[in-house]
């Protein structure tokens, strides 16, 4: 118990702060999420493809392209021309349709006008834009999403909101845009909660080391608290807490908050897993590899007699269980989708049907059931891409696959640690429980209160450890 005491109160000391931060950002975080583009912010500044500047085809961009491993070839319209991106697993490049040149953003005048007519689509004022940055990072843009598209120019539409769209060098797509009250609540939100400053965060490994170890160390701090806190109840007879002052309310607080104080720093802990726990929910090499078959791009000039719809403001290539499809994108809730060599044959919904996903998938994994389509309210959810398109599940026995139907792409692969993970971490750090799900308000008031509540608990533990560093001290100086 002696041990537990010294341990307790010296990790307490150095973690008190931490924790009523974490608490703190908590609150701010479950309100405004860290700056992303949606998806629906991404189509309503798309703007239609010009066919009649689209002189080659799909086929010739891949070979173009030199993206051996390309799985997917998107057509945009940007203001410089149409352009194609061809992407596989590790290569991605812009290619002009008018062309075979390469389309990657070199020239601040081009990125300048491409944030301005995305902006002009979504109904901003652009007149004000100016090039604020070209860097690889910067506070907002160290997720590892962005890597594919460093370096990034930064631009300032000049708008009310004080918005900032991010272009990036090698598509020339938008690929993030912020707001002044975005930066600004993420800066006491997001940033400090996953200790986010960008000199650290440019550095992923040492970033997750170090917030791994910062994570484990508290939630030993908060367990040995508990183991502490519990021993101690009712040691002075009908006194549920033998001390006085400060000392009693951190104790009296802690014994209400022992519950949510270790499951939150815990499943806090867990979103540092990464794979070292629990699984991380990606295909194996062998999946992959059907999956990502490489397709026969020549086939693609088989689309010409399907002629794409005169609305569509993307068109995307993808294979697909070894044949190739083509879907325009004409609205955020609305597509076509043809597959090669299929001229002529109906398909109104525009998606994939259950019958395609149960070929692909009984080839992934065997004894796979017929593809369900997966509930709003489903305890592992999944979104299509697009608004409204189903999202289908194929169990496979322990194995669930999760295929939008939109663009066939893998929404999740869920074994058993990683379903066992979505209750251990999302639904123990942020309540996203199904019954809370369906009653925001409630889910709302819950975290609001639990983490003020924690957050007070912090503060007494803040100023028990203050006390003993300036008792420490001043017994040491005497």
């Amino acid at each position: 118990m002696g041990a537990i005491i010294l341990l307790h109160r010296w990790l307490g000391i150095a973690f008190c702060l931490l924790f009523a931060m974490w608490f703190a950002t908590g609150i701010v975080m479950h309100f405004v999420p860290f700056p992303s583009l949606t998806e629906a912010e991404r189509v309503a500044g798309l703007a239609p493809v010009d066919h009649a500047q689209v002189t080659i085809p799909a086929s010739d961009a891949v070979a173009a392209s030199g993206v051996a491993d390309a799985t997917r070839v998107r057509l945009i319209q940007r203001s410089d021309g149409p352009v194609y991106i061809v992407s596989g697993p590790s290569h991605l490049r812009a290619i002009r349709a008018s062309g075979r040149g390469d389309a990657s953003v070199t020239s601040p005048d081009i990125a300048l006008a491409i944030a301005q007519e995305h902006a002009r689509n979504r109904g901003f004022d652009a007149a004000g834009a100016v090039i604020v940055a070209r860097a690889d990072y910067d506070q907002w843009t160290v997720p590892n999403g962005f890597d594919r598209h460093r370096p990034l120019f930064r631009v300032a539409l000049g708008d009310a909101a004080g918005t900032e769209v991010y272009v990036s060098s090698l598509t020339g797509e938008v690929v993030l845009d912020t707001t002044r009250n975005e930066r600004a609540w993420n800066l006491v939100g997001s940033v400090l909660h996953w200790i986010y400053p960008t000199v650290l965060r440019s550095n992923w490994a040492l970033w997750d080391s170090v917030v791994w170890t910062l994570s484990l160390l508290a939630s030993i701090a908060a367990l040995l608290g508990a183991l502490l806190g519990i021993s101690r109840i009712g040691i002075r007879g009908r006194q549920i807490s033998p001390y006085r002052g400060w000392h009693a309310l951190h104790h009296l607080i802690g014994l209400v908050a022992t519950v949510f104080v270790l499951t939150w720093i815990f499943s806090g802990w867990l979103s540092m897993d990464h794979g070292r726990l629990f699984s991380r929910g990606q295909l194996t090499p062998a999946e992959s590899d059907i999956m990502n078959a490489w397709p026969d791009w020549p086939v693609v000039s088989s689309f010409v007699r399907q002629p794409i719809s005169s609305s569509a403001r993307e068109v995307e290539w993808f294979a697909f269980n070894g044949d190739v499809y083509r879907r325009d994108r004409v609205a955020l809730g609305s597509q076509i989708l043809v597959r090669a060599g299929d001229a002529g044959r109906d398909r109104q919904t525009g998606l994939l049907s259950a019958h395609e996903v149960q070929d692909l998938t009984t080839r992934l994994a065997a004894g796979c059931d017929a593809p369900s389509v997966l509930a709003v309210n489903d305890d592992y959810p999944a979104r299509s891409i697009v608004a409204a398109a189903p999202a289908y599940r194929s169990r496979c026995g322990d194995l669930w696959f999760d295929i939008d139907s939109a663009n066939g792409s893998v929404l999740q692969r869920l074994d058993a640690s990683r379903r066992a993970y979505r209750w251990f971490y999302s639904a123990l750090h942020t309540l996203d429980f199904p019954i809370l799900v369906t009653h925001p308000l409630l889910r709302d008031v819950l975290i609001v209160s639990l983490c003020a509540l924690g957050m007070l608990f912090s503060v007494t533990g803040i100023v028990i450890g203050w006390r003993r560093l300036r008792s420490s001290f001043i017994a040491r100086r005497v």
